[in-house]
């Protein structure tokens, strides 16, 4: 069977590599003042940054129905099936709304709740493009990446309480605290949950305490030969502050393939400007 592998951009992957991939890609807006916005397109990296560090109205939104249905319609007059891998279900709307739109395509469409967002999202992508490869059907590959949906990891230390406050993760007071005492939070992702790992003082104890957490984690899954899928990524505004992120990450892995994206500006406005973070997912070879 001809099967396509889609996905949304919180992946890390945009069109231009997911043409090289062989992946297609639904695009995620984000909303500011009202209007929507797309990454790349008709708003820069740059004006992005500067509306965030200005606290303006900037939110995260779901994909439009019309973008969805519009590159479903089209690919299935192309291939007989697809696999469509959402943001975690438990961080966003848009993968419930998948699965009430894939109900009108009479099991041509199997949506993914991988339960995962960032790298490990791309993670779970690259391991449906191997599975397609292999001869796996739409269903097949559905079920194999939600079975080894909880095979992945995130850390993510942000530099500010300020964005984390404005969803409701923080108190004010709090916020307001860990700004004066410069208290940077270490979250951890698993699933549908997020959850604060550790505080640390100051932005290199916090992303020290970051890789070695994730060290820790990696050689857990190492003792019996598992094979891990390692990503980086940021929502840094300096170029400089990125490369020094991913050599670090690199320099604790030296065994492993790093991947580093910059964070999507629908997760940046959640984090906050200058974040950072690593994701570890088994790859599915090896676990399913």
């Amino acid at each position: 069977m001809r099967t396509a592998i889609v996905t949304d951009s919180n992946s890390g992957i945009f069109e231009v590599e997911g043409q090289k991939l062989g992946v297609f890609v639904v695009p995620m807006p984000v909303q500011l003042h009202g209007e929507i916005y797309y990454e790349g397109r008709n708003i820069t990296h740059e004006e992005f940054f500067r509306h965030l560090n200005r606290h303006e109205s900037i939110s995260a939104s779901q994909p439009a129905l019309s973008d969805v249905l519009d590159l479903w319609d089209k690919l299935l007059g192309e291939y007989e099936e697809l696999v469509y891998i959402p943001m975690s279900s438990g961080l966003s709307g848009s993968c419930q709304t998948a699965l009430g739109l894939a109900q009108g395509y009479k099991g041509r469409v199997q949506v993914v709740d991988n339960h995962r967002i960032s790298v490990t999202q791309r993670h779970a992508v690259l391991d449906a493009v191997t599975l397609q490869k292999q001869g796996y059907s739409a269903r097949q590959i559905r079920e194999i990446l939600e079975k080894t949906a909880y095979h992945s990891l995130i850390y993510v230390g942000v530099n500010t309480l300020e964005y984390l406050k404005g969803s409701g993760r923080v108190t004010p007071a709090a916020a307001a605290l860990g700004t004066v005492l410069n208290i940077k939070p270490l979250l951890v992702i698993q699933g549908e949950r997020l959850d604060v790992y550790a505080k640390m003082r100051g932005t290199k104890n916090c992303q020290r305490r970051l890789i070695a957490a994730m060290r820790e984690y990696a050689d857990k899954l190492c003792h019996d030969g598992t094979q891990l899928q390692i990503g980086a990524a940021g929502s840094f505004q300096k170029t400089e502050d990125a490369i020094r992120w991913e050599t670090m990450v690199r320099e604790a892995f030296p065994e492993d393939t790093v991947h580093y994206d910059p964070l999507t500006f629908s997760i940046a406005c959640h984090v906050g400007p200058d974040a950072f973070g690593i994701g570890i997912s088994s790859h599915v070879r090896c676990v399913r």
